[in-house]
């Protein structure tokens, strides 16, 4: 089974209130799976780790061929690909968390896409934003 998800993590406020929103597509684009979770506070950064890191849990459970993770944090892209050191003591234990799983998936590509290209993902993530705090759309 080849999966493709989208993750974006979103923050009000750098730092601030943070979430997450992950959607998994199967090869034809049907959606299998969506997170949108609140994470507490933090920085937009640390945001992006934590969807990462539930698109990696959320890829394991489908035991997938092959995995395409689209982020439009070119950051992260680039220190999950070590053309980036991670330098903040915030990102560390994050980045070690997406290593380690990305480490059980065979077949991992993670790409950039642009911001319009994740639509999904981030709508996800700002709804539980905006549920967390008691707001409307």
């Amino acid at each position: 089974m080849r999966l493709r998800i989208y993750a974006d993590g979103a923050c009000w406020g750098n730092p601030g209130p943070a979430a997450v929103g992950v959607v998994v597509k199967d090869e034809g684009q049907k959606e299998l799976a969506r997170v949108s979770s609140y994470i507490g506070q933090g920085t937009n950064n640390q945001a992006e780790y934590q969807a990462v890191i539930a698109a990696l849990k959320a890829a394991i459970k489908f035991k997938p061929t092959e995995v395409t993770l689209c982020l439009d944090s070119e950051l992260v892209i680039r220190q999950l690909a070590g053309r980036y050191r991670v330098k903040s003591p915030l990102l560390i234990p994050l980045y070690v968390e997406a290593v380690e799983l990305s480490r059980r998936l065979a077949n991992l590509s993670v790409i950039h896409v642009t911001h319009w290209e994740n639509t999904e993902a981030h709508a996800l993530a700002r709804a539980a934003l905006i549920k967390s705090l008691g707001r409307e759309t």
